[in-house]
C-alpha cells in the first residue's frame, strides 16, 4: 500500500510505499507511529513542524469486512498539546484503499494565504485551487465541490472553525448517505488541516477491492460469518442508535448534567433513544442507516425537527453533551445545536463541555437553547466570544473564571461522569489521549480481559478495566474498524483470525493485543517528550471531592491505581499464552 506526503510548503506531492515494516500498520497504529517518529514533540502544533496524518485501516475497500472503513487522522493536538488520534466513519476510508492508499500525510507550512483542495479521482492526483470554497462551512462547501467535481465525490473537508484554527475544531466526512455529518472531532485536528491550508481532500469513488488477501476464501467466509453475528448482537444499535444509552446512564447517576453537577437529568426521557426513534417514525425520518460500506450495524439515523431542519447522525455523546448538561431537554434544540457543530465544523463533545462551563459562569441561563445556538453563530463568525467558546472547555474556564472544568489535558470529557462510571474515570486519566472515551469506554456490559468487577460505582479493579478496554479498543484501533464490532475478547479474537488469513501470517489475540499495547506505549513516550507527567493523569480536583448527586459516589480510584495503568500493566499480566 502507498502514502502520499503533501508538503504544503511548496505544494509537492509525493508518492512513497509504506516501509516494509509497516505494512500491516493501519488506523491510529499507522498514524501514531509517523506522528511519533516524525513530528517534534515540543513543536507547535499549528507550525510547520506538525504533521497531519490521515489513514484508513488494513481491510479499507473490502466491504466485506465488517465496518472496516474507519478514518483515523492523528497528529500534535492544539487542544491538548500532546500526541491525538480522532476517528470517524463515513465513506472517504473505503474509497482511499480501492485507489491504494493507506496514508495521506500533509506536512510543512504555506508560505501564502491560498487555500488547495487535493482531488484523487480518474486524472489522478492533483492538487486544486480551493479560494473559492474558503469561508464555506461543511455543508456548503460540500455541495460546491460536488458541483464542480461531480455528484459522488467523497469529501473531508473544514468548516470555518478549522480556517480559524480553533482548538475544537473537527474535520468532516461525506457519510454513505451523502451529508458531511461524520467527524473526525476531538483534539483540534481541523485546526491543524486550516494551518496547512488544505480545505477539503476530494475521492472518486471507485469499483473494486483494496489489498488482495492471502487467503481469499477463508477470509470471504470468516468475515461473512461475522458480519452476521454483528447484526444480530447490535440490534439496539440499529433500532436505537447510540442514543439507546442515554435511560441506561441516567439510571446509573453517571449521566453529565448542567456542566457536570448532577449525574441524572430529569428530562432523559424527552431526549432518550426511545423518544429519539418516536419521533423519527412520527415525522418521516430515518434509523437504522450505514454510515459506510460494509457495515451490518448500521447505527445512523436521521431526525426532523418540528420546523422541518434535518439533522443527520444525532449519536449519545452529542445528545448527553448539548443537552442534558446543557439543561436542554427537548430533541429539537440540541439536534439544531448538532447540525451547526457539524456545519461550523466542531466536536460536539467539547463544545458542549465550554458551553455548560459558560453556563455556569452566567454567559448563558441552563436550557436556554436558542441561546447556546447564537453561541454558535459567533464561533463560525469568529467574534471575540465565538473564538472563546471555539477554543474548548480548558480555555472558556480560564476565561471566566470557572473552577468546575471537565477537562484531562485540556480535553473536555464524554458524557459519563467519572464518579459514577470509575472505570471510565481512570480511561479519562490515563489515556495519551486526554479524557477521551473512545480510547477504553468503560460502559457497562464490557468486562475486559477477565472476571472483573462491574459495578461501575465500585472502585475496585477499575484500573485493570480500563487497561484492558484500552488495549482491546487500540487493536480495533490499528485495524482501522468500528468499536462497535466489540472491544471484547470474543470480536477481537475473530479480528485476529480475519487478520491472519488476509496477512498470510499468524495473529493470535495476544499478539495483536501486544500491537496495541506498543501503539499506546508509543503515544506516552511521544506525550513525555512534550512535558506530560504522571500528574498529567489525574482527574480535575472536584471529581474527588465534591459527590455527583442523586447518588453521591467521588472519584476515589488511587492514583497509584492510575500510575500502574500507564506504568506498570502489560498485556502478558492479562493474558495468558493462547
Amino acid at each position: 500500500m502507498r502514502a502520499l506526503r503533501i508538503d504544503t510548503t511548496d505544494w509537492t506531492v509525493r508518492d512513497e510505499e509504506l516501509r516494509a515494516e509497516r505494512r500491516h500498520y493501519g488506523g491510529r497504529l499507522l498514524t501514531s507511529t509517523i506522528v511519533a517518529e516524525e513530528v517534534e514533540p515540543l513543536c507547535h502544533p499549528l507550525g510547520a513542524g506538525n504533521k497531519l496524518v490521515i489513514a484508513n485501516g488494513l481491510f479499507a475497500g473490502h466491504a466485506s469486512a465488517p465496518c472496516s472503513g474507519r478514518i483515523s487522522v492523528g497528529c500534535k493536538s492544539p487542544l491538548t498539546g500532546g500526541i491525538k488520534e480522532a476517528n470517524t466513519g463515513g465513506d472517504v476510508g473505503c474509497y482511499l484503499g480501492r485507489h491504494g492508499l493507506r496514508a495521506i500525510v500533509l506536512e510543512g507550512l504555506p508560505g501564502e494565504d491560498a487555500w488547495k483542495l487535493l482531488h484523487l479521482g480518474g486524472e489522478g492526483v492533483r492538487l486544486l485551487p480551493a479560494d473559492a470554497y474558503a469561508g464555506l462551512n461543511t455543508y456548503d462547501t460540500v455541495a460546491a465541490i460536488r458541483r464542480d467535481l461531480g455528484e459522488k465525490a467523497t469529501v473531508l473537508c473544514i468548516g470555518r472553525a478549522g480556517e480559524q484554527r480553533m482548538n475544537a475544531a473537527s474535520i468532516a466526512l461525506t457519510s454513505i448517505e451523502g451529508p458531511p455529518s461524520r467527524h473526525a472531532g476531538r483534539g483540534g485536528i481541523g485546526a491543524v488541516m486550516g494551518a496547512k491550508r488544505v480545505k477539503a481532500i476530494v475521492v472518486d469513488p471507485v469499483a473494486g477491492k483494496g489489498t488482495p488477501p492471502a487467503d481469499e476464501a477463508t477470509f470471504s467466509a470468516l468475515c461473512a460469518d461475522f458480519a452476521k453475528e454483528v447484526r444480530e448482537a447490535r440490534k439496539i444499535l440499529r433500532d436505537y442508535g447510540t442514543a439507546n444509552l442515554v435511560n441506561i446512564i441516567n439510571e446509573l447517576g453517571g449521566l453529565a448534567t448542567r456542566n457536570f453537577t448532577a449525574g441524572s437529568f430529569e428530562h432523559a426521557e424527552e431526549i432518550s433513544g426511545e423518544k429519539l426513534r418516536e419521533l423519527i417514525d412520527v415525522r418521516g425520518g430515518a434509523h437504522g442507516r450505514p454510515c459506510m460500506p460494509g457495515c451490518p450495524i448500521q447505527c445512523a439515523n436521521r431526525f426532523v425537527c418540528a420546523d422541518g431542519t434535518v439533522v443527520d447522525d444525532i449519536e449519545f455523546e452529542s445528545i448527553v453533551l448539548l443537552g442534558s448538561n446543557l439543561g436542554i431537554g427537548n430533541l429539537d434544540d440540541l439536534a439544531k445545536l448538532e447540525r451547526a457543530c457539524d456545519d461550523i465544523g466542531l466536536d460536539t463533545i467539547e463544545i458542549g463541555n465550554a458551553l455548560g462551563v459558560l453556563m455556569e459562569a452566567g454567559v448563558l441561563e441552563f436550557g436556554d437553547g436558542p441561546g447556546a445556538l447564537g453561541l454558535l453563530r459567533e464561533v463560525s463568525e469568529g467574534t471575540p466570544l465565538g473564538r472563546i467558546v471555539g477554543a474548548g472547555a480548558a480555555v472558556a474556564a480560564k476565561a471566566y473564571g470557572v473552577r468546575r472544568a471537565p477537562t484531562v489535558k485540556g480535553q473536555g470529557m464524554a458524557a459519563y461522569d467519572p464518579r459514577a462510571l470509575k472505570g471510565m474515570g481512570v480511561t479519562y486519566a490515563t489515556s495519551p489521549m486526554g479524557a477521551d472515551h473512545t480510547a477504553g469506554a468503560a460502559i457497562p456490559k464490557r468486562p475486559g480481559i477477565g472476571e472483573l468487577e462491574l459495578d461501575t460505582m465500585d472502585k475496585q479493579d477499575k484500573d485493570l478495566l480500563s487497561y484492558d478496554l484500552q488495549i482491546l479498543t487500540g487493536a480495533l484501533d490499528a485495524l482501522g474498524v468500528c468499536m462497535f464490532t466489540g472491544p471484547m475478547v470474543g470480536p477481537v479474537q475473530t479480528w485476529a483470525r480475519i487478520l491472519s488469513a488476509f496477512t498470510g501470517e499468524e495473529w493470535t489475540f495476544r499478539r495483536l493485543l501486544e500491537l496495541a499495547d506498543d501503539m499506546i506505549q508509543l503515544e506516552l513516550d511521544f506525550n513525555r517528550r512534550a512535558g506530560f507527567t504522571r500528574q498529567h493523569d489525574r482527574l480535575p480536583e472536584h471529581f474527588l471531592t465534591e459527590p455527583l448527586p442523586p447518588k453521591g459516589p467521588v472519584f476515589d480510584v488511587a492514583e497509584g491505581k492510575l500510575d500502574g495503568v500507564t506504568g506498570q500493566l502489560r498485556v502478558e499480566d492479562r493474558v495468558r499464552e493462547e
